[in-house]
Formats: C-alpha cells, sequence, structure tokens
C-alpha cells in the first residue's frame, strides 16, 4: 500500500493548510521523507484530487516514480489545494488521520 506513515501525511497536511506561514517547516520535513514517503504523498493527492481513482494506487505510485522530476516541496506548493487532496485521497484510500492530526495540534 502506501510507503509513508499516516502520521507523516497528517504533518504534511496541517503544514499545507498553513503553508503561508509554515512553507519553510514543510519544505524542511518533506526534505527529511525518502522518496517512496515523497512519491507516496503525490500519489495520494492525485486521488484526492481525481486524477487516479483509489483502485489505481499502484499505478499512482508508479506514475509519481517516473515523472518524478520536480522537488516534492515545489510540487506540492504549487498545487492549489494541496492539503485537502491529501485529506481527500486519504480519505478515499480508506485512511484515517483525524487521530494524527489532532495529535499534532
Amino acid at each position: 500500500m502506501l510507503d509513508i506513515p499516516t502520521h507523516k501525511v497528517a504533518q504534511v497536511i496541517l503544514y499545507g493548510h498553513e503553508v503561508d506561514r509554515a512553507e519553510n517547516e514543510l519544505r524542511g520535513f518533506l526534505e527529511t521523507l525518502n522518496e517512496e514517503e515523497q512519491q507516496s504523498l503525490i500519489a495520494v493527492m492525485w486521488i484526492g484530487r481525481g486524477s487516479f481513482e483509489p483502485d489505481d494506487l499502484a499505478e499512482a505510485l508508479m506514475t509519481a516514480r517516473q515523472e518524478a522530476n520536480t522537488p516534492t516541496a515545489d510540487y506540492l506548493i504549487g498545487t492549489p489545494l494541496f492539503a485537502d487532496h491529501l485529506e481527500a485521497g486519504m480519505e478515499a484510500l480508506g485512511l484515517s488521520i483525524l487521530d494524527e492530526e489532532e495529535d499534532l495540534l
């Protein structure tokens, strides 16, 4: 399934909702993720915005690996509503991040 723990996705979502104030923190956090974790984030975001269906997670992950030519931070920050798309993607995949988000607040 995903190569990133849900608590890390929750952290990115929280930074994403405050990207105007927390861009440096988001960039720093994304730099700590390995390639597989970063690719999983992109795949989840794509599912959340409707570019892929939840059943196509493997294809989304493969596409994220093949098309990884922009730094993940730049790609996410340049994508409008990326935090909302991540939330929707996690929900579409049946993965809850509510507890993780609450723990981070």
